[in-house]
């Protein structure tokens, strides 16, 4: 039996395993330890991962890259709606207000909902496992960002389910990324807890954790993020940089064509990569556009100037995470910069100049949340003896819990697990009801969600009560924030039933 860890990523997606040596990534048909999250349809067979990517260039109004950011997410999103623009494909808004991708295949457009699409990816990422370990592959624990709403998690779920895993846990990225930290490291100084910050810079986001480690237990204390922060966003300001620029000198508007923006994409993020080593770097494109072939020249000094937008915003999550925290950056032992996006310069310097203190990059920047991720799916196995180590991680959100009758608790907006609550937990409460009781879950915060979030998280109704006219039940009810970092109800119990008998509740 095999346990896996998966790191989904909005680019690339990367698969680890524990194995009797320690915790290993997979390779894949290419002998690549990335897959590119990629599916293309062409005109009469599908495409994953690597062919994918391959293909996209052929078929780019059939290739569906970035599923990641539409998981969960409503069409009338304004950032979603930005999100679309960069994908060539056609999209529509579906009968429950979710996203629809219209796909060619077999000379007939398919409407496919995105957790499909991701559900086709997680079934090539299983079959990679499978074929390198030559048996089957059910066991997994799978990365989100802390940032995942209750939806978004729910449909991670399905979509690993729909292919036959079994996800043992959800857990936050910069988690992962923290229980491969710990388990190894052996030189925190000695007398007191440690902190340590960990910042995730993605393709398409940023996410900073902040850390407490003491002897065989780690505790997560706070979860900060920038949702529309990532190495993606650097590449678009090259990307708008040059094709501003070929309009001036060879009147094209690269814009106009989906081939011609996937490759003046990829190009820019060539581009970033080699001025991350160099000062200065060349453009170079042979038939753009119109069969004219292009060029251009950038300093990295003018790229900083042009992402210095984007370099600001970086601060914001950082200083959140140490205030969530209740930390100063004197307090904080190491920093940790990890991600695809984090090898910018100026990145590094900003942060340096932040924390007062020069970054770490000990862990691998690109496969640390999968080898994270089957760390925690061994710790969870009955199969596999590994160290023992605790792993506590928090809520990023406050919940909030509501019934017909008005809001729950005491405290204030009604919060039921607070900003910060441990990962799981489960409360108790009592209520009393003669037919129908439905509770409502929310988020009672919502400034402390991503933008744009809906507040609602779901409903769940108990009854109906069979008994006389006028009785009431007296029940309890258990509310469980679970491993997933989703809320449901664990169960209900009568404590004193009056005239009624049987009771259930649906969700």
């Amino acid at each position: 039996m095999s346990v896996i860890g998966f790191d989904i990523g909005n680019e690339n997606c990367v698969i680890a395993v524990v194995k009797q040596g320690g915790v290993d990534v997979l390779l894949n048909d290419e002998s690549n330890r990335e897959t590119p999250a990629v599916v293309c349809f062409g005109e009469k067979q599908r495409f994953l991962g690597s062919a994918g990517a391959a293909s996209a260039l052929m078929h780019p109004k059939s290739t569906v890259s970035q599923v990641k950011r539409l998981i969960g997410r409503r069409f009338d999103d304004p950032d979603v709606q930005d999100d679309l623009k960069l994908l060539p494909v056609e999209t529509s808004e579906g009968p429950d207000g979710g996203i629809l991708i219209h796909l060619k295949y077999l000379k007939e457009t398919h409407k496919f909902m995105p957790v499909q699409i991701l559900a086709m990816l997680f079934a090539h990422l299983k079959t990679i496992a499978e074929h390198d370990l030559g048996g089957p592959v059910s066991d997994c624990v799978i990365g989100v960002p802390s940032y995942f709403t209750d939806l978004q998690r729910r449909a991670y779920l399905y979509a690993a389910t729909i292919v036959g895993l079994k996800p043992v846990r959800l857990i936050h990225d910069c988690t992962a990324t923290g229980l491969g930290y710990g388990v190894y490291k052996t030189d925190f100084p000695h007398g007191g807890p440690t902190y340590v910050a960990f910042i995730d810079i993605g393709h398409c986001d940023t996410q900073v954790s902040i850390a407490i480690f003491q002897a065989g237990k780690m505790k997560m204390l706070s979860h900060a993020f920038d949702r529309n922060l990532g190495g993606r966003d650097f590449d678009e300001v090259l990307f708008r940089h040059f094709a501003e620029k070929f309009k001036e000198q060879y009147n094209m508007d690269v814009y106009s064509n989906a081939r011609a923006c996937n490759r003046l994409r990829a190009a820019c993020e060539k581009l970033k990569k080699v001025l991350s080593a160099n000062l200065e770097a060349p453009l170079n494109i042979e038939c753009l556009m119109d069969e004219k072939d292009v060029s251009g020249f950038i300093k990295r000094e003018e790229f900083e100037s042009l992402a210095s937008g984007l370099l600001e915003r970086l601060c914001i999550p950082c200083n959140e995470a140490l205030a969530n925290a209740g930390l100063t950056v004197d307090m904080v032992y190491s920093v940790e910069l990890v991600g695809s996006g984090s090898r910018i310069p100026a990145i590094a310097k900003l942060l340096t100049s932040l924390f007062k203190k020069e970054l770490s990059r000990t862990l691998n920047a690109s496969e640390c949340v999968a080898r994270g991720c089957a760390l925690q799916c061994a710790m969870l196995s009955p199969v596999f003896r590994v160290k023992e180590y605790e792993v506590q991680d928090s809520s990023p959100f406050s919940i909030g819990l509501s019934s017909d009758e008005g809001l729950i608790c005491a405290k204030p907006n009604a919060v039921l697990f607070p900003k910060g609550q441990p990962i799981p937990s489960s409360k108790t409460l009592t209520f009393q009801g003669s037919n129908l009781v439905r509770l409502e879950a929310f988020y009672a915060n919502p400034d402390e969600g991503p933008k744009g979030t809906s507040p609602k998280i779901g409903c769940f109704t108990i009854g109906p009560f069979h008994g006389s006219s006028g009785s009431k039940a007296e029940f309890e009810v258990t509310i469980q924030l679970n491993l997933h970092g989703i809320v449901n109800i664990e169960s209900s119990t009568v404590i004193d039933p009056g005239s009624c008998g049987r009771f259930c509740y649906t969700t």
